[in-house]
Order: structure tokens, then sequence, then C-alpha cells
């Protein structure tokens, strides 16, 4: 009985190990570190550039020799019959005589070398897959940023729910007091039933909300996990603290960062894609150019009526091929000056789409900066309305229990205070988004 203890016991402690150790606590810079090895979305846009490097060397290659093989093995179930005059063998003038010229089976192996010399079409290929490749790149960048946003905003939520709880329980316990003391008073005949139901109506609605907060905390734990990569159920902590972190996200230097549009990643894509359309038109005019190829192929050949191919007496010929393939365009039906015509109107709207990038990311930009000194501004007010808030109801409180103020006062100012509280968490977070924004807007991440 003992020995079982000890290894029941034993298990247990091994189990709470594994389960402790299973926890991941993060920072927020951590958490934003972690995602961007671990979020899907992230290691998609990584695959994609893997998968573009891929792409480029496949047009790389297509402009080098390319060597295949071929062997082909016939059997004829019935030969051709050729027919020549019957002179040639000392027959009657006029008369043919029927000869078979090919053995029944026969076996051809042939190896081929192909190369091109010039091919205007390649040569623009290789620059679309350099600028393809850059597109991805640009493309790995913009996710890592809205990556790096959605984990801030995520993390945000979980500090605002955690501390929503925990304000929440704090006025439960403040109010079921105020309703026990108010209660022993009315009992005693010095205060009316109404005040008793007051202070339970505001005890009633805090008391929901708690279990509301309560729910959506798993929520935006769920969340959290879903944007660092991990599993939704999977036990996760926070080390950073809403109040601390606001804080560290109060910059104003950030509110005179250079506004060099160039430097933003919306607008390389931009250029990227009008880049990329310059190429499509420079594609479409060289399909106008001559293309020129050569080859050289060897093989050899064995025929015969049984299949003696494998016998080392078997005959081989041997034969060699070397060719050169020119190719000039003349007349398409005017196809290829609709197919260029169509190119250059795709490259112009690429133009205009570049400039209204330009003008839309200086919008974006200075309404960013506008909503984060905003958010700063608005902190600092909903700091000083909660101190004066806690003040109105400290004084309320007191009046009503020295039986010198009504229970709708007390109830007012409790009111007061609770929406104060729940706009100074909103305020603290806010700040900590529109930050997150500003810097997206700039990509102006360390």
């Amino acid at each position: 009985m003992k020995q079982k203890l000890i290894l029941i016991f034993s298990l247990s402690v091994v189990i709470q190990g594994f389960s402790q150790e299973s926890i991941q606590s993060f920072s927020l810079q951590e958490a934003i570190d972690f995602a961007l090895t671990n979020n899907r979305t992230a290691k998609n846009a990584a695959r994609d550039i893997e998968a573009a490097k891929k792409q480029k060397w496949e047009t790389t290659s297509s402009g080098l020799p390319q060597i295949s093989a071929d062997i082909a093995y016939q059997n004829w179930l019935k030969q051709q019959v050729s027919l020549i005059p019957a002179e040639f063998f000392g027959g009657n003038p006029g008369e043919f005589q029927d000869v078979i010229f090919s053995p029944k089976q026969n076996v051809n192996a042939t190896a081929t070398v192909t190369q091109k010399i010039f091919d205007g079409s390649y040569l623009v290929g290789l620059q679309s897959a350099k600028v393809y490749l850059q597109i991805s790149k640009n493309a790995k960048e913009k996710t890592d940023l809205e990556v790096r946003k959605s984990v801030i905003e995520a993390y945000g939520n979980v500090l605002l729910a955690e501390e929503s709880v925990n304000i929440l329980q704090r006025n439960v316990e403040t109010l079921e007091k105020n309703v026990f003391e108010t209660t022993k008073i009315y009992e005693n005949g010095l205060e009316e039933q109404e005040s008793v139901d007051q202070l339970q109506i505001t005890l009633s609605g805090v008391s929901s909300n708690l279990k509301n907060v309560s729910r959506l905390k798993e929520l935006a734990y769920k969340m959290l996990n879903i944007t660092l990569g991990l599993e939704i159920n999977h036990p996760t902590t926070l080390t950073d603290n809403l109040e601390a972190l606001t804080a560290q996200n109060i910059v104003l230097a950030l509110l005179e960062a250079d506004e060099t549009v160039e430097n933003t990643i919306d607008y390389r894509i931009a250029e990227n894609d009008k880049r990329a359309k310059e190429l499509l038109l420079k594609l479409e005019k060289s399909k106008a150019l001559p293309t020129l190829n050569t080859f050289v192929n060897g093989g050899y050949s064995a025929f015969g009526n049984d299949f003696d191919f494998t016998s080392k007496d078997q005959k081989w010929f041997g034969s060699s091929l070397l060719g050169v393939n020119l190719n000039v365009p003349i007349f398409s039906s005017l196809g290829r000056s609709a197919a260029t015509q169509r190119a250059r109107i795709n490259l112009e709207k690429a133009k205009d789409d570049l400039v209204e990038t330009q003008q839309r990311i200086q919008l974006q930009i200075a309404s960013a900066k506008s909503d984060y000194q905003f958010a700063i501004e608005d902190y600092q007010n909903k700091k000083q309305n909660l101190n004066l808030a806690e003040r109105i109801q400290t004084k309320n409180q007191t009046k009503f229990f020295e039986g010198i103020g009504s229970s709708f006062e007390l109830r007012q100012a409790q009111t007061q205070l609770y929406s104060a509280q729940q706009e100074f968490l909103q305020a603290m977070l806010d700040v900590i988004n529109k930050k997150a924004a500003l810097e997206t807007v700039l990509n102006s991440i360390n």
C-alpha cells in the first residue's frame, strides 16, 4: 500500500511538472517574435518567397541547355510490303516484285541537346522572375507588419479583459458589503427598503457584467493563441500589464516621424506592380522578334527478326544530327498589336494606381498620427475623470452611511465610477493600438 501511494504521488508530481512546462508566458515583444515565426499566415508568406526563388530558377533554367533521351522499340505484327520493278531481279518488264525492307523488330535510342540562342521572351522572363521574387518579399514584409499589429491588438484585448475582470470583482465585493451593511441598517429601522433595492439593482448589473467579461476573457485568450500560431486552447500567460504597457507606448516623438511615402511597404508594392506591368508590355513587344534555337542529337539503332538486342553480337548503327531553327514572326492578323496595346493600357492604369497609392498613404499617415495623438490626450483625460469619479463615489458613500445622502445619489455616483473605469481601460488600449497602427502605416518598426 505504501509503495502504491509513493507511485501515485510520483506520477502526480511528473504530470504537474509537464502541465507547468506546457504553459507559455509572453511579454508583448516575445509574443510578436513568436508570432512572426509561428503564425500560419506568416509561415505561408515565407513559403511564397521560397516558391518565388524556385520559380526564378525554373525560368532561368529554360534558357540553359536541355537534354532529353528517347528509347523506342517496335515489333511489326505484320510487316509492311513494298513493290519494286521485277526486272531488277531478272523478271519481266512491267511486273513488280513484293519486297520487305525492314526487319520484324527494331530499337532506336536517341539523346538530344537543345539550346536557346536568342529569345526576347526569355530575357523578359528573367527580369519578371526577379520582380516576382521582390513582390513575394514585399508581401512577406507586409504580412509581418499585419501580424505584428494583430498580435498587439490581441495581446491588448487579453490585458483589457483581465483588468476588467479584476475591477468588476472588486466592485462586486464592495457592493456586496454595501448591500449587507444597508440591509442591517434597514432591519434596525434606520433606512428605507428602497435603499437596499437600489444597491441590489447595481450589484445585479455589475455581477452580470462580470460574468460576461469573464467569458470574453476566455475568447480573448483563444484569439491570441490563434494569432500566435498556437493551438486554440493552449495554456498561455502574459507578463506585461496594461498600465505599464500604455506608458511604454506613449512616444510623442513618433508624431514627428518622417513621412517619406517611398519607405512604406504599400508604396513599394504599388511600385512593383507598375514594374511588372512594364515587363508585360516589354514581353508583348518581344513576341514580334525572331527566335533562334539550335540542337544536336545522337543515337543508335538495331534491327532484327528476333529479340536479340541484348546480345553482344547485335550490331548497332550510330547516327548524329546538328540543326539550327530560326523562327520569324511575320503576320498575326494584328493579334500581337492588340496584345501590346492591352499591356500598355494596363501599364497606364498601374501608373495611376501608384499616384493614388501615394496620396492615400499620405492621408493614412496624417489620420494615424491624429488618432494616436487623440488617444494619448483621451487617455490623460480619462485618467483624470477616473480620479474624480473615485472621489465622488467615496464622498457619496460616506454621506449615505452617515445618513445625509440618498441611495439614488450613491447609485448614480457608483454608475459614474464604473463607466469611468471602463473608459479608462479602453483609453489605455487605444493608445497601444493606435501606436501600432501608426507604426504599421509608417513602416517604422525596429
